[in-house]
C-alpha cells in the first residue's frame, strides 16, 4: 500500500474545494485562477467566502508542495494569487 501524506488526506476528506484535475500543473496563472474561482463558487464543500476558499486552497498547495515545485511553476502559482485577487475584485 502506498503511503499517503496528511495533506493529501486533508484535501480529499476535509471541506476542501472540489477542484479540476491537475489545476495546479497548468502554465497559465489566469487559467489556474479562473478554475479555482469556478470551483469555489460552485463547491458545496467549502467554508467561508468563495474568495477565501480559493485563495486558501492555492496557498495550501504552494505551502505543501513548495519544496518540490520547480521555480517556474512556483512563480506561476504566485502569479495566480494576483489573478485571483483581480477576478474577485480585491485589487
Amino acid at each position: 500500500m502506498a503511503q499517503q501524506h496528511w495533506s493529501q488526506q486533508a484535501t480529499k476528506h476535509s471541506n476542501a474545494l472540489d477542484l479540476d484535475r491537475e489545476v495546479f500543473t497548468r502554465d497559465d496563472p489566469a487559467e489556474i485562477a479562473a478554475s479555482l474561482k469556478h470551483s469555489a463558487e460552485h463547491s458545496r464543500r467549502r467554508r467561508g467566502t468563495p474568495y477565501q476558499s480559493a485563495m486558501s486552497m492555492l496557498s495550501f498547495y504552494i505551502n505543501r508542495a513548495g519544496g518540490t515545485l520547480e521555480p517556474k511553476q512556483k512563480k506561476t502559482l504566485e502569479a495566480a494569487k494576483d489573478e485571483l485577487r483581480r477576478l474577485f475584485g480585491r485589487i
